[in-house]
């Protein structure tokens, strides 16, 4: 079963209330998304009070620019958390580079180094996040709980076949989280 904000027309119809300057539109997006927007912002910059700064830009950006989404490009949770980690990746930088310039020592690399595990790891828990519950749960088995294919069989009630092929997709899915640095859905994010 899908999920409601998965739906296209979902969010062709949220943009064009966000278009029309319904506030409530706004407070629903909200609802739905701060904790992924908060989460990801968190995760690339490992600070509470500027992953609560990250999350108001990107409300605020969806506000003050909801022609800036097109829904023919992907789904809109996608677009967000496109959004949000090309803010989270710029104050990073911002904030890295400040604080080599005030040390007077470090690298540009050594910076580009820390803003891609950021970005990766960022991008990881979003794969996760957006995984069907059965694949999720098969990783989530396998990788926490340290069982094999055949354990995971056993606990989730299905065949070893069936866990197997839970287990290699999941892992694919993740492998993705190397080959960007942004999460999934399209580059337009700003």
């Amino acid at each position: 079963m899908a999920k409601k904000d998965a739906s296209p027309r979902w969010d062709r119809k949220m943009q064009q209330r966000l278009a029309r300057g319904e506030a409530a539109a706004l407070a629903e997006l909200y609802d739905r998304f701060a904790s992924l927007v908060h989460g990801l912002a968190h995760r690339v910059l490992g600070d509470e009070r500027a992953a609560d700064g990250i999350t108001r830009e990107v409300f605020v950006h969806l506000w003050e620019h909801p022609d800036a989404y097109d829904p023919k490009q992907g789904p809109l949770r996608s677009w967000i958390a496109t959004l949000t980690n090309h803010l989270a990746v710029q104050r990073l930088r911002a904030t890295e580079t400040a604080a080599l310039t005030e040390a007077g020592h470090g690298s540009t690399e050594e910076l580009e180094r820390k803003v891609r595990h950021a970005s990766v790891a960022a991008r990881a828990d979003y794969i996760v996040q957006s995984m069907p519950a059965p694949l999720r749960a098969a990783l989530e088995g396998a990788y926490f709980q340290r069982r094999d294919y055949r354990q995971t069989a056993t606990d989730l009630g299905i065949t070893e076949d069936e866990a197997r092929r839970r287990l290699r997709l999941g892992l694919q899915l993740l492998a993705t989280a190397h080959d960007a640095g942004t999460p999934p859905g399209h580059g337009g994010a700003v």
